[in-house]
């Protein structure tokens, strides 16, 4: 495979990273709800105004895996305690969403976007990453296992229109310089 290139998404990419926000999650949840459901949320969520918003913000970080100039992944990460407040205790960052298209699983992508956010949590002293998972998305659960995450016990609604669906919180801890 040819290399691949990542690099922080910037407003000028927000044509490009709706698509792929749209394909990816729809790929990954497709039968798992009634589709006006799944038409209602991949509007609300990944519409050209949202995705806009959302590159505009300096501390919310999406980055893409280009390869011969087309996105076939992406990450996205935050400092953000919202949706799960326990982390407070802890300097944490949230990776929001990792997606890779189908053609391209297994092929070292999703690894290279990990490795980028694990990189950058350790580089800044955050003292846990930490992400949502759905309960029955077992390819991804392995993944992050891979990762050194684990399920925290956690769980959270995760529903998809009138659909309900629960997404496990995993969570890695990570070594800070003063443990090194």
């Amino acid at each position: 495979m040819e290399q691949i290139i990542i690099r922080r998404a910037t407003i000028a990419d927000a044509v490009k990273l709706s698509a792929i926000s749209i394909q990816t999650f729809y790929d990954t949840f497709v039968g798992t709800c009634k589709e006006e459901d799944m038409t209602v949320f991949l509007k609300e969520y990944f519409n050209l105004k949202q995705v806009q918003a959302e590159l505009s913000n300096e501390n919310d970080f999406y980055y893409l895996a280009e390869l011969n100039g087309r996105v076939v992944g992406y990450c996205r990460w935050m400092e953000d305690y919202t949706n799960f407040s326990l982390m407070k205790r802890w300097k944490s960052l949230e990776l929001k969403r990792i997606y890779v298209l189908k053609e391209y699983h297994g092929k070292g992508v999703a690894q290279q976007l990990m490795n980028l956010v694990i990189q950058y949590a350790q580089s800044n002293q955050y003292q846990v990453l930490w992400l949502g998972v759905w309960e029955n998305n077992h390819r991804a659960q392995k993944f992050y296992e891979k990762n050194l995450f684990v399920n925290s016990g956690h769980t959270h609604d995760f529903p998809i229109g009138a659909t309900p669906q629960t997404d496990c919180w995993y969570w890695r801890f990570l070594e800070t310089s003063s443990e090194k």
